[in-house]
């Protein structure tokens, strides 16, 4: 069930991208709430039913990548937040990626920090709040980006932790 929210999240990437550029922002706002609910509801239910599997580890972020980033490209194309943050977290989230599969190569999964839940919760809030039309929703996105920096740290120590058995500080 978990990760059928996890796809729910996909499928309603694309309608929520094109009510964002056609203005359509009741919809929109409607459709960016219906994503951030199932990103709390799959977490929520995997780990109460004990179903936290690997390909939940892998889907949902990609699931929050694919979501955030493409409301927050077609946002920016509208004029409703700068490109600077969304180019930024871009940056970040395939150099996370790229360390995921890294990891997975080797067969490994390197699991979301608590920061990164602090980045996608910021960045989802930022998401709701700049469809709904205030700008204030820059300002959670600039705290998005910083936390998602921060983040990094915690995943190359993961990474170095699990890849070579030291205890990274």
């Amino acid at each position: 069930m978990a990760n059928l929210l996890t796809l729910f999240r996909l499928f309603v990437t694309f309608p929520t991208v094109v009510a964002i550029l056609k203005g359509e922002m009741k919809l929109a706002l409607l459709l960016a709430l219906l994503g951030a609910v199932s990103d709390v509801a799959d977490g929520f239910l995997a780990r109460r039913n004990g179903n936290v599997n690997g390909l939940g580890k892998l889907l949902d972020p990609f699931a929050d990548k694919v979501f955030s980033l493409s409301a927050l490209v077609a946002l920016s194309s509208t004029g409703a937040v700068s490109a600077l943050p969304v180019v930024l977290l871009l940056f970040r989230d395939l150099s996370v990626s790229f360390l995921r599969t890294l990891a997975a190569l080797q067969g490994l999964v390197l699991e979301a920090s608590l920061l990164g839940k602090v980045k996608t919760f910021l960045v989802f809030t930022s998401i709701v709040v700049l469809i709904g039309g205030f700008r204030e929703g820059e300002l959670v996105l600039w705290g998005g980006v910083l936390v998602s920096y921060v983040s990094v740290y915690d995943y190359v120590r993961s990474y170095l932790r699990e890849s070579s058995g030291l205890n990274y500080p």
